[in-house]
C-alpha cells in the first residue's frame, strides 16, 4: 500500500455566489439592460433615479424653454405687425373693429399704435412665462414625488387671502390692462379725468401719470378712474360764441361768415380743418343783445391753434364792420339806436 493512496483527497471548492439584482428590478425592461451592459447590481436599481428622472426633468426644462420662445416669438411677430396696415385685430383698438368707424389705413398714429401694442406685448410675455414656468416647476415637483394636492391647496387659499388683502391693487391692474387693450388713452394726450386735467405723461398697470396746465404732476390709480374724456382723438370741434348787441344778424352772419372761411384757405391752418367753419346763427338772446355761434371741426392736435386764430379774426371783423362799436355804445348810452334809421324806419328813444 503506497502512502498516497493513505492521503485524503481535499473536497472540490464550491462555486462563489453571483450577486443579482431585486426580482422588481428584473421585472423592468431598464434595469435588465443596465444590468446585462454593466454587470452593477447597484446602478442597474438605480437607473431609474440616475437615468430617467435627471431625463426627464431635463426634457421637461427644455420643452419650457421652447414653449416660452414660441409664445414670445408669437408676441413679437404681432408687435412688429403693428406698423403695417394690416395690424392684428387682437391688438387693434376697440374703435378700430367696429366697421362704421373703420377708416383708411393710416388715420391712426403709427407710432401711438407701436407704443400701445410694446406695453401690452410686454404684459402677455411676462404673463405666459410665469403660467409656463409655473408648470414646468410643479412637473418637476411630481418627478421628486412631492404631493401636489396640499400645495395647490396651500396656494389656492394664499391667492385668495392675496387677492382680499390686495383688491385695489388687484383692481388698479385689471383696469390698467383694460385702458392698454381699448387704447382710451396714450402718452401725449390731452384728457380729463375728473379731478386730474392735462397731458397724459406716462401710463403704466397701475397707474397714470397727468400734468395739468399749471405743471402740476397727478399720480392716478387706474381703478380709481371712472370717466376719461379724451381730447386728442379723432376730431375736434371749436365752438365760438360772440355777442353782436342789436345789431341786425344778417348783417352780423355775413360779416362772420366772410371771416370764417378766410381761415379755411389759410395754408397754415389748412391741414387741420376737417370741415370748413360755419356760422350757425343766433344761439342765445340777452338783455344785452344777441350771440352769435360759429363752429369748425378740426383735428385733435389743431384745435387749439384753429380756435385761437378763428376768434381773433371774428373779432377783427366785428369790429372792422363797426358792429363792436355800436355795442359798445350801446352799453354806455342804452337810449341810442344800434341800427341806423334807414334799416329799422324808427328813431332812438326819446
Amino acid at each position: 500500500m503506497t502512502v498516497s493512496s493513505l492521503s485524503p483527497t481535499p473536497a472540490p471548492s464550491s462555486p462563489e455566489p453571483v450577486e443579482t439584482p431585486s426580482p422588481e428590478c428584473l421585472d423592468e425592461a431598464l434595469c435588465k439592460i443596465v444590468f446585462n451592459w454593466t454587470d452593477s447590481v447597484w446602478f442597474a436599481e438605480g437607473s431609474f433615479w440616475i437615468l430617467v428622472k435627471p431625463l426627464r426633468i431635463i426634457l421637461i426644462l427644455l420643452l419650457a424653454l421652447a414653449a416660452r420662445w414660441l409664445v414670445h416669438r408669437t408676441i413679437r411677430r404681432l408687435v412688429r405687425s403693428t406698423s403695417d396696415a394690416g395690424v392684428p385685430t387682437m391688438l387693434r383698438p376697440l374703435r378700430e373693429r367696429i366697421p362704421t368707424a373703420a377708416t383708411e389705413p393710416g388715420e391712426f398714429v403709427p407710432e401711438r399704435r407701436r407704443q400701445r401694442a410694446e406695453a401690452i406685448g410686454s404684459v402677455l410675455r411676462s404673463l405666459s412665462t410665469a403660467f409656463i414656468f409655473g408648470i414646468a416647476l410643479l412637473m418637476v415637483l411630481k418627478e421628486f414625488s412631492f404631493d401636489l394636492a396640499p400645495l395647490l391647496a396651500s396656494a389656492g387659499i394664499a391667492g385668495v387671502a392675496l387677492g382680499f388683502g390686495a383688491q385695489s391693487l388687484v383692481k388698479d391692474l385689471i383696469a390698467g390692462l383694460f385702458m392698454l387693450i381699448e387704447d382710451q388713452y396714450g402718452v401725449g394726450d390731452n384728457v380729463d379725468l375728473g379731478e386730474a386735467t392735462g397731458v397724459v405723461e406716462a401710463v403704466g398697470l397701475r397707474v397714470t401719470t397727468v400734468r395739468d396746465a399749471r405743471g402740476v404732476l397727478w399720480y392716478i390709480r387706474n381703478g380709481e378712474i371712472i370717466r376719461v374724456g379724451n381730447k386728442s382723438q379723432g376730431w375736434a370741434l371749436v365752438v365760438v360764441d360772440l355777442p353782436i348787441g342789436f345789431a341786425g344778424t344778417e348783417e352780423a352772419t355775413a360779416v362772420l361768415r366772410t371771416a370764417a372761411a378766410s381761415i379755411a384757405v389759410d395754408p397754415e391752418l389748412a391741414s387741420s380743418i376737417v370741415e370748413p367753419p360755419e356760422v350757425l346763427g343766433v344761439e342765445q338772446v340777452t338783455v344785452e343783445g344777441t350771440v352769435m355761434r360759429t363752429v369748425v371741426k378740426t383735428t385733435a392736435d389743431g384745435q387749439f391753434s384753429v380756435g385761437r386764430e378763428l376768434r381773433r379774426r371774428l373779432a377783427e371783423a366785428l369790429e372792422n364792420s363797426g358792429i363792436t362799436a355800436r355795442i359798445a355804445a350801446g352799453r354806455l348810452y342804452p337810449g341810442i339806436p344800434t341800427r341806423s334809421d334807414s334799416e329799422t324806419g324808427q328813431g332812438g328813444a326819446t
